[in-house]
């Protein structure tokens, strides 16, 4: 288990996603030289380097978000292996985000729990037996845990029951995530409360402005991505099918030591481009399309998110550049108004109007006023996701109290008509921008203006109040989110749901529909920290056209 700390390298710029390269360290060998085509590759150096993971600083950041009469023990088990059914084999080890929020431990059969009167922080780690070192390996010994993580106490998880029932006194509670992992204790029924419904809010309320380990960390997920990325796009005329393109940024990050993904690669090309989460990355990479890479790293259990869009076989179309220059301006004029009280849903809002005015340029759009399409919403059509999400121990990391884009209060819900499990599991996080969304979240947005005397509708939205848990999300300092804007061309989508109802066919021009249903679509997607004043983009990977180019055609 490594617990690093890393500052950017000299010359990084902000606001910039293009910007210099992460500085290497200096090497000798003929492999690091295999590499400098496309970039710099991270520093290696941050392999060795150690830090103690912030854990008592965290869990107090939860305990001040708990009920002010909290009184108790906060318990929380760690993950334990996993096997397939009928099998002796399982998945890679996944630590339970929460528990690695307080704790920083990424290895099984832990568990920790905090004295809330006695400010006390305790990690339970397993007792390893020789025998199962000579099958799997050790686990870090009690002074190697407490050397890497700010915990009070390590001790050995076999005791953990027999230290709650001694701590605990008569009326105080057991605060835990789910009812299925309270501990199991021998003392009488009654005595104690197993609170079920508290920590949860506590911790995600938490996690939502990050501290600063964390940032690093997300920091460095971003460089080896970044790079890999750029790895990828040298090397993209040369390849013949996604699987390859899939394999490229796995095998970089696995070499620079970032050995987990946050999420599955999306390669999907041409009308796959148009499938927000493809993972199939089988097909074949055939000219005059759009190829998207989705893709992103973990490190030290945190994540990044990156999206680029790249044309096949390394040259723009005309119908290409048109949509790729949208979507470009959609992302760059939102990354400039990312600071501290944006209402990010007047974001998306932004990002729609410019794709509105741009279509209607193109003609993909006709027959009504920009402010008549959103009104409708019909630009759900092209755009149907969310502008981004926040990132953190999760890609899409948990909002708090408060939705980061739609209003809780939405009875249409974020996932729409999406049958997906992913998106019912957490629907906070994976939102759906649906027209009858869009078309509330732009009446709301007239109603701040009216109040206003008609000034900027984006200046009221920042200005807007919001009942706590009840409004969408302003962004403060410490938060790390994506602006990742989209235009797609998906035909059972479109037609299903907008060419074939009338008041939104009224609008699109199925004519000059044809010559783009071949491009699938287009995203380009960047990791954004907001800074005190501002903001700052942790992502390092070109995206103006002519940088796209020039790493894919050198020469």
């Amino acid at each position: 288990m490594s617990l690093m700390l890393f500052k950017l390298p000299k010359g990084h710029k902000k606001n910039s996603s293009s910007s210099s390269s992460p500085t290497s360290p200096t090497r000798s060998n003929k492999r690091s030289a295999s590499w400098t085509n496309y970039g710099a590759p991270p520093n290696a150096a941050w392999l060795h380097e150690k830090i103690k993971f912030p854990a008592k600083t965290h869990v107090t950041k939860v305990a001040s978000n708990l009920p002010p009469t909290a009184n108790g023990i906060i318990y929380l088990p760690g993950a334990e292996d996993k096997y397939y059914e009928d099998s002796d084999q399982g998945p890679a080890f996944r630590q339970r985000r929460h528990f690695y929020y307080l704790t920083g431990a990424n290895f099984p059969g832990c568990a920790v729990t905090y004295d809330l009167h006695r400010d006390h922080l305790i990690l339970w780690i397993p007792y390893t037996d020789p025998r199962t070192i000579l099958w799997y390996g050790r686990t870090p010994t009690l002074e190697e845990v407490k050397a890497s993580t700010d915990v009070d106490e390590v001790r050995y998880v076999a005791g953990v029951n027999r230290y709650i029932c001694a701590s605990l006194t008569p009326g105080a509670s057991i605060y835990v995530i789910h009812p299925d992992q309270a501990p199991q204790l021998e003392s009488p029924k009654g005595v104690v409360q197993i609170d079920t419904h508290s920590l949860r809010p506590a911790i995600e309320n938490a996690r939502v402005v990050k501290s600063e380990y964390e940032i690093e960390q997300i920091r460095r997920a971003n460089a080896v991505s970044s790079a890999a990325h750029r790895a990828a796009l040298s090397r993209l005329g040369r390849l013949g099918n996604e699987r390859e393109l899939e394999a490229i940024f796995a095998g970089y990050c696995i070499a620079q030591g970032a050995h987990s993904q946050a999420y599955p690669i999306i390669a999907g090309a041409g009308p796959a481009a148009s499938t927000l989460h493809y993972d199939s990355n089988d097909a074949p990479l055939k000219p005059h399309q759009f190829v998207v890479l989705d893709a992103g790293c973990e490190w030290n259990c945190y994540a990044s998110d990156i999206t680029r869009t790249y044309p096949i076989p390394g040259s723009f179309s005309p119908e290409a550049k048109a949509i790729y220059s949208i979507v470009l301006r959609m992302q760059k004029e939102c990354i400039e108004r990312v600071k501290p009280g944006v209402v990010y849903s007047s974001l998306h809002l932004h990002a729609c109007k410019v794709a509105i005015e741009e279509l209607l340029k193109l003609g993909i759009l006709h027959n009504g006023t920009k402010e008549e399409i959103l009104a409708r919403g019909t630009i759900a059509g092209f755009f149907p996701h969310g502008l981004g999400h926040h990132v953190g121990l999760e890609v899409h990391d948990v909002s708090g109290r408060e939705r980061l884009l739609l209003d809780s209060k939405s009875s249409l819900g974020p996932a729409g008509g999406v049958k997906s499990a992913r998106c019912k599991l957490s629907p906070s996080k994976r939102e759906v921008v649906l027209p009858e969304t869009l078309g509330v979240m732009y009446r709301d947005e007239m109603k701040e203006v009216e109040k206003g005397g008609g000034k900027g509708s984006s200046v009221q939205m920042q200005k807007a109040k919001r009942s706590a848990g009840g409004g969408r999300q302003r962004l403060e300092e410490g938060m790390v989110v994506t602006v990742e804007p989209g235009i797609y061309f998906c035909k059972e989508y479109l037609r299903a749901y907008f060419l074939d109802v009338a008041h939104h066919a009224h609008f699109i021009n199925k004519k000059a529909l044809e010559q783009y249903w071949d491009l699938g679509g287009v995203r380009i997607e960047d990791d954004i920290l907001v800074t005190k004043t501002g903001n700052e983009n942790l992502t390092d990977v070109p995206r103006e056209i002519e940088e796209v180019l020039k790493v894919m055609n050198p020469s």
